[in-house]
C-alpha cells in the first residue's frame, strides 16, 4: 500500500478489525477444553459480528461493491464477494442459536459445533479481506481520485450505521 493510497481509510479498517478475527480462532481454540469458556467465545464472537463486521459488509455491499463493479467496467464482477457475507450472516445466525441453546456446560457436539462455525467464519473472513486487499484496494487506488474515495467513504459509514 503507497503513501498515497486513496485507499487507506479501508485498509486501516482492516487492521483494526484483524485482532477480532484472531479472536475467532481464539476461541475455537478454546472450545477443545471442557466448554465452559465456549459461551465467552460465542458471545464475543457475536458482538463482533453484530456490532462491526455485518456493518462493515453491509457498507461494502451497497457502496464499495458498485464502485468497483463500475471502476471495472464489469456489472456483477463483486457477486462473489457478497456471497461471503451472506454466508458470514448466516453463519453468524448459527452461532446465535447454538448460543441460545447452550446447557450449563456444552455438551461436546456443541463444543464441536463451535468450533466448526468459528473456524469456518475465521477463514471465510480472513480469506475476503486478503481478496479485497491484494485485488480491489489496488485497483480503486489506481482509479479513483481522492475525493471520489472520500466520497464513497462518506457514503460508506452512513451505510454501515443504518443512515
Amino acid at each position: 500500500m503507497s503513501e498515497v493510497s486513496v485507499t487507506r481509510p479501508l485498509h486501516d479498517e482492516h487492521q483494526e478489525l484483524l485482532p477480532h478475527v484472531e479472536l475467532l480462532r481464539l476461541a475455537a481454540e478454546a472450545a477443545e477444553g471442557d466448554g465452559s469458556s465456549l459461551r465467552t467465545g460465542l458471545d464475543d464472537a457475536l458482538a463482533f459480528l453484530d456490532g462491526h463486521l455485518i456493518p462493515h459488509a453491509r457498507a461494502e455491499d451497497a457502496v464499495l461493491y458498485p464502485t468497483v463493479e463500475r471502476v471495472m467496467h464489469a456489472p456483477g464482477a463483486t457477486a462473489t464477494m457478497t456471497r461471503d457475507h451472506v454466508e458470514v450472516v448466516a453463519l453468524a445466525e448459527e452461532l446465535r442459536r447454538l448460543r441460545d441453546g447452550l446447557a450449563e456446560q456444552a455438551t461436546a457436539d456443541q463444543r464441536r459445533t463451535g468450533q466448526r462455525l468459528l473456524y469456518g467464519l475465521y477463514g471465510i473472513i480472513r480469506l475476503h479481506f486478503a481478496k479485497e486487499e491484494e485485488v480491489y484496494l489496488p485497483l480503486l487506488d489506481a482509479e479513483l481520485t481522492a475525493p471520489q474515495a472520500a466520497e464513497m467513504f462518506d457514503a460508506m459509514g452512513h451505510a454501515a450505521h443504518g443512515a
